[in-house]
């Protein structure tokens, strides 16, 4: 792969090549060092809270296939952990159930809920059996706002990663979040992944793109912050919007906030609004085809109308001007561009984080 280089210094950078975009190396040389080492979401912590529950799940469907479980145990604990037998291969659990094991259907394996061997029939016989080998490897769970999140090999603290959004909202009622699935769905993108991202990341196209979020929000006073590996978007609302009622010693006490957007790398946003949250998953397919999982979630005696923020307005202005980036780059004329340092600082940022890590691979 060609050397690519994001320079520190937003007033110099160029923004990635073309190529970057275009060319399926970069896309399949992108999986292990940018989504196997990051936080993702697993499942809504409410989807596991009865104690006896296993709940089978992908790590990443369509680019990166392990098959993981949480079980919870009669202490109500849940452990995430693979799904695969450590016998010949089987996923153990194929839907969501209730059990105070976990058993093989191919040859009777069986394990405890903590995913520790059990038992085995017809292996008597067998030296040197059970070994550490013969257990279910455990990965790290971590919650925050009522969802669940996990780690194939992950390089940094979920804490790390969380703590400045937890720090500047956390006044809100995120543990009473309740899951509206009427509101949910999933978008098809024709274009790369981090087009999408990149995209999210930048208010500089709402007057241009979305007319209506334009009309509810101040753009004069838009602003940007960054953290290691999140940044936010501050959306401040025009006259007769709705915004958040924030409480003294606050950050933002005194602003009419319409949504923080927040933004964790690589692939997750985190859209707060009065009326609950919008989580969007960002689900790389192929180089140039991408899933884009819209998840609503309500807080508690807040009336939700699903309409007031046109989320689904904005997601396909949205989806038609990254289709329409992504069939430029594909042409001869454009190579790398510049950054605007009053706009795109998160842009870069997201650019910064995701060269670090595919050029420490090589």
């Amino acid at each position: 792969m060609e050397k690519i280089t994001i320079d520190k210094d937003i007033r110099k950078a160029q923004t990635p090549p073309a190529s970057f975009y275009t060319d399926q190396v970069w896309f399949d040389n992108s999986k292990e060092p940018v989504f196997e080492t990051t936080w993702q979401y697993a499942a809504d912590a409410s989807e596991v809270v009865e104690p006896l529950t296993q709940l089978p799940f992908s790590y990443m469907p369509d680019l990166i296939e392990e098959p993981l479980l949480i079980c919870t145990d009669k202490s109500g604990a849940s452990r995430c952990m693979s799904n695969v037998c450590t016998h010949r291969g089987k996923v153990l659990v194929e839907e969501k159930r209730k059990n105070r094991t976990i058993n093989c259907g191919y040859h009777g394996r069986c394990f405890r809920l903590d995913g520790s061997f059990k038992s085995m029939p017809c292996f008597d016989e067998v030296e040197n059996f059970p070994t550490e080998a013969d257990h279910l490897k455990e990965f790290q769970l971590e919650k925050f706002a009522g969802l669940l999140f996990t780690s194939i090999n992950p390089k940094i603290a979920f804490k790390e990663v969380f703590h400045p959004i937890l720090d500047r909202i956390g006044w809100l009622p995120l543990d009473q979040l309740k899951y509206v699935e009427s509101s949910s769905k999933t978008y098809t993108v024709n274009a790369h992944w981090a087009l999408y991202c990149d995209n999210y990341l930048e208010g500089f196209h709402i007057p241009f793109v979305h007319p209506a979020l334009n009309d509810a929000i101040e753009f004069d006073e838009y602003f940007y912050e960054t953290y290691p590996y999140c940044n936010l978007q501050v959306g401040i609302a025009k006259e007769g919007e709705p915004y958040f009622d924030i409480p003294e010693g606050s950050a933002d006490y005194g602003k009419k906030v319409y949504a923080y957007y927040y933004f964790v790398f690589p692939n997750m946003m985190l859209n707060f609004y009065p009326w609950g949250l919008s989580l969007n998953i960002v689900r790389p397919v192929d180089k140039e085809k991408t899933l884009v999982e819209f998840r609503s979630y309500k807080f508690p005696d807040v009336a939700f109308n699903p309409e007031v923020n046109a989320l689904d307005e904005t997601e396909l202005e949205d989806e038609a001007v990254v289709e329409s980036v992504q069939k430029g780059l594909k042409g001869k004329t454009y190579n790398r561009g510049r950054y605007s340092v009053s706009m795109e600082k998160n842009v870069h940022h997201f650019h910064q984080l995701l060269f670090e890590r595919l050029q420490a691979e090589d």
